[in-house]
């Protein structure tokens, strides 16, 4: 394999992004390329890397992308290279798909008292986390160590770096009302297993009637769950982020959520 390309994929699962290696292990007959060839996808379908080009690897690229969407981690697929198709190689390849870079993420929104103790907590129990705040003393890696940090305005977030995917896992917790309900926004129509917003029912409730008035859909406001958090009666930061973690990994296992509430 390219250690040019195997350098690149590095880089990028580094920086919190994630794709799938495309890799030839085995062919029979004639193939464009040969075995360890290696071509690596990225869910906007861009590419690094080659597995031979034309049909076979634009086929590729779609099976790969489904890949990415079904969660699925791993995926072995055969290719029979026939005039049918438009490739007189008459030989077949089969190639190794494996998603990487993609885990279970903890995306916070907010680097304040809260923000920084779930960070600190989803790190201690296993997750990837990120923290976003549009404010660089509190996103940074002093203040908060077990977290990529980013800090800038909040409609560049995707700009930066933020991916969120089908196990990411976000918690709206910002300075104030307002930011909460742009971050609220901003993820609107984007994957993700689990999304909580910290507050009040009446501030929650307020906020809801003014982002569906601002055209934010119904199925992404029901998917919140809002107030965040087990009904522990926490009060200090510490005690609200073990509430926070213990709901998201109550998700994550498939556990009744309801009856958790009460």
């Amino acid at each position: 394999m390219d250690v040019g390309l195997l350098s690149r994929i590095n880089d990028e699962v580094q920086a919190g992004k994630y794709g799938v290696l495309c890799t030839v292990t085995s062919e029979d007959g004639s193939t464009p390329r040969s075995r360890g060839a290696s071509m690596w996808v990225r869910p906007d379908g861009t590419i690094a890397g080659t597995i031979g080009g034309g049909l076979i690897e634009y086929e590729a690229i779609q099976e790969a992308l489904l890949l990415m969407k079904s969660g699925e981690g791993t995926r072995i697929w055969r290719k029979g290279l026939t005039e049918k198709d438009g490739m007189a190689c008459g030989g077949s390849a089969e190639i190794y798909m494996e998603t990487i870079g993609r885990c279970d993420e903890l995306v916070i929104f907010g680097g304040g008292h809260v923000g920084r103790a779930v960070a600190e907590l989803g790190a201690f129990v296993g997750f990837r986390v990120t923290v976003w705040d549009e404010r660089p003393e509190f996103a940074n890696d002093e203040h908060i160590p077990w977290a990529r940090n980013i800090a800038c305005p909040i409609d560049k977030i995707y700009e930066k770096g933020i991916t969120l995917h089908e196990r990411s896992y976000v918690v709206i917790m910002t300075r104030g009302h307002a930011l909460d309900a742009e971050a609220v926004t901003v993820t609107d129509g984007m994957p993700g297993a689990y999304y909580g917003m910290i507050g009040s029912r009446s501030k929650i409730a307020t906020l809801r009637k003014k982002l569906l008035e601002q055209g934010v859909s119904v199925a992404h406001l029901d998917r919140i769950y809002q107030p965040i958090g087990l009904p522990i009666r926490a009060e200090t930061p510490n005690e609200i982020a073990v509430s926070v973690m213990a709901e998201i990994i109550a998700v994550k296992y498939g556990a009744d959520i309801k009856r958790l509430r009460g």
